[in-house]
This record gives C-alpha cells, structure tokens and sequence, in this order.
C-alpha cells in the first residue's frame, strides 16, 4: 500500500474523531456557559483535552500528508497553487486554518487547567477554533453521499 494512502486514510479518520469530539466540546462548553456557576466541571476539561490532542494529531498527520502530496509537488511545479481554487483551498487555507485552531484549542486548554470558571473570551475562542475547523473542514471528501 502507498504511503500517501495510508497517511489519506489516518487523516480522513481522524476527522470523524474530530467531529464527534467537536461537537462533544461545544455542547459542554455552551452548557457551562448556560449553567447557573459557570464553574468548569470535568466534562467540560475533559472534552477540551480530548479535542486537543486529536486537534493536535490530526495536524501532525496532516503535515506528513502535506509533505507527501503529489499534488502539492504538482501545483507547484506548473504554477498552479494559489490560481486554482481547489489546490488553494487543499494547501494553503485548510492547513493554515487548522493551525489556527490548533493553536486556540491550545489555549483554551491551558486556561481550562488553570481557572476554575468560565470566561466569555474562552467561549469565543472555542467557539472560533470550531469554525475554523468546520470552514477548513473538506466536508464533500468525507461524507461524498450528501454532497454528490
């Protein structure tokens, strides 16, 4: 098997990950948001930490994926990488986007370690690593059946 292929299939997967732990994330934040204390409780942490550490591997994975790419090589090569929407997007605003939500999500947890309740600016930046996330997030490659 290709090793492009192989790092493909880590990356696509660790994307269900993602989703499922963003979604988990975003629901315990608003509700601790919403609570009555605001005080952060171990959902809250936890979730935070789980979506971190994919957030992290995810980009790890992606990187390797990014060195890989005959595309890039490709897009490269004839000029193409910033005139055609489609290898753009793939190699320039998908990676820089995650990485910009890597590093909130970062942060996010740090403060999360270290406070025992929730700020707003905490809240709007997870709520902004998450659109990162979702706007860099090639959703017509991982679920083709809804967007065909």
């Amino acid at each position: 098997m290709d090793t492009f292929k192989i790092i493909t299939e880590a990356h696509k997967g660790f994307a269900y990950l993602i989703l499922l732990s963003g979604i988990i994330f975003i629901v315990a934040l608003l509700v601790t948001m919403f609570g009555y204390s605001g005080k952060i409780k171990k959902l809250l942490k936890t979730s935070t930490l789980i979506t971190m550490i994919l957030f992290h591997v995810q980009l790890i994975v992606g990187i390797f994926m990014l060195v890989f790419s005959p595309g890039l090589k490709g897009a490269l090569e004839t000029g193409t990488l910033m005139s055609n929407a489609a290898s753009r997007f793939s190699y320039v605003e998908h990676p820089v986007s995650m990485l910009i939500g890597v590093v909130l999500m970062t942060i996010i947890n740090k403060y999360m370690k270290s406070h025992e309740t929730l700020a707003m600016k905490i809240v709007i930046m997870g709520v902004i690593a998450v659109a990162f996330f979702a706007y860099a997030f090639p959703w017509s490659r991982v679920f083709p059946s809804f967007f065909a």
